[in-house]
């Protein structure tokens, strides 16, 4: 590790990550809107258009690109293990713990949630394993009857930022060949997914899963775009050159998701680094939204599908954003900016101290 490395926010500076996270933020919300409605997949707009992949799964897979990419250089350029490891989980687990108070507290109640039920210690436990929160009878009736059914990715994108400890090492220039090896094997796991054993998501932190391989799998790949930055030149042409592969791909279902992560990763880092930075961009490195929209924007959609049968889905999608986007607003600013101000109270109840 790189002791004189730059911080998180450095990462993002000079680059449109932050446009394209809350993009991706508000394309979980318009996904979300039909389903929520009658359950009927179909009727998603790029389900619709492709048959394969929803705006839901190109958005979280474009999460965990732009992760991989941001996470492995924030651990390269980190202090120490430790120092990394206090960053990612004040940036998880504040906001994380925050939307899952909110939602067995206020909307379970709301929503016909049986709180009496709810067992304090259970509740604990989750919020420790980063699993959705759950309260007996909320939002029966209506499909996807959860009481945050977006929350289940955020606990593999850190079983992501736990595996870079473990294969951190290949992150470097003079260990390419290793990192080539880890996403062959990524691949093959992959490729093999269909075939495992359903294994339900409350499992062991580490247990190998069919979501475990997928989202590992996108999440390396990103990686493997800082890995070879030097390497990789972003330009119109090339974007032409992608957009031009990806498209016939995302008709193919065995083949869309790995055309998204790899030439859509293309045109993802190629629109954060070659186009110029939005002042929206900009905003982020301030105030950014996009977590917050994530976590709030599902019970939010729940409770106006549970309280006006027969909405319109774009309707829904108009009367969450807005909404979403001010609770991501106070969820940065009175949560998860604040947490990310006590790295040093992290490292003392660890027992490790900060790296000068």
């Amino acid at each position: 590790m790189n002791a004189s490395g730059d911080s998180d926010r450095d990462v993002r500076r000079g680059s449109n990550f932050g446009i394209l996270r809350l993009l991706f933020a508000a394309l979980v919300v318009v996904s979300h809107s039909p389903e929520l409605i009658d359950g009927n997949r179909s009727r998603e707009l790029l389900t619709r258009l492709f048959g394969t992949l929803s705006f839901g799964e190109l958005a979280v897979d474009g999460f965990f690109l732009i992760s991989g990419y941001l996470i492995l250089k924030s651990y390269r350029n980190a202090a120490s293990v430790w120092d990394y490891l206090a960053k990612r989980v004040l940036r998880i687990y504040p906001g994380f713990i925050a939307a899952s108070l909110v939602a067995i507290l206020l909307v379970a109640p709301i929503s016909g949630g049986h709180l009496a039920s709810v067992s304090p210690f259970a509740a604990m436990i989750d919020m420790v394993t980063l699993t959705p929160p759950k309260v007996p009878c909320s939002f029966e009736g209506i499909p996807g009857a959860e009481l945050n059914g977006a929350m289940w990715t955020v606990r593999y994108e850190f079983r992501c930022y736990l595996l870079v400890i473990l294969l951190g090492g290949l992150a470097s220039r003079a260990n390419r060949r290793g990192y080539a090896m880890l996403l062959a094997c990524l691949t093959a796991l992959y490729l093999l997914r269909p075939g495992m054993q359903e294994i339900q998501r409350g499992g062991p932190l580490f247990l190998l899963m069919a979501d475990m391989a997928r989202f590992a799998f996108v999440f390396f790949i990103g990686g493997a775009f800082y890995v070879w930055r030097d390497r990789i030149a972003y330009h119109r042409l090339g974007a032409l050159m992608a957009g031009g592969a990806l498209i016939p791909l995302l008709f193919v279902a065995p083949l869309a998701e790995a055309g998204l992560a790899t030439f859509g990763g293309y045109l993802i880092f190629w629109y954060a680094f070659a186009c110029p930075t939005s002042s929206l961009s900009r905003m982020t490195d301030h105030t950014d939204p996009s977590y917050g929209l994530y976590l709030y924007a599902w019970p939010i959609q729940s409770l106006i599908v549970a309280s006006v049968p027969g909405i319109a889905p774009w309707v829904v999608t108009a009367a969450t954003l807005p909404l979403g986007l001010m609770l991501g607003v106070l969820s940065w600013r009175l949560i998860e900016k604040p947490a990310l101000r006590h790295k040093d109270i992290f490292l003392t109840l660890t027992g490790k101290t900060a790296t000068p």
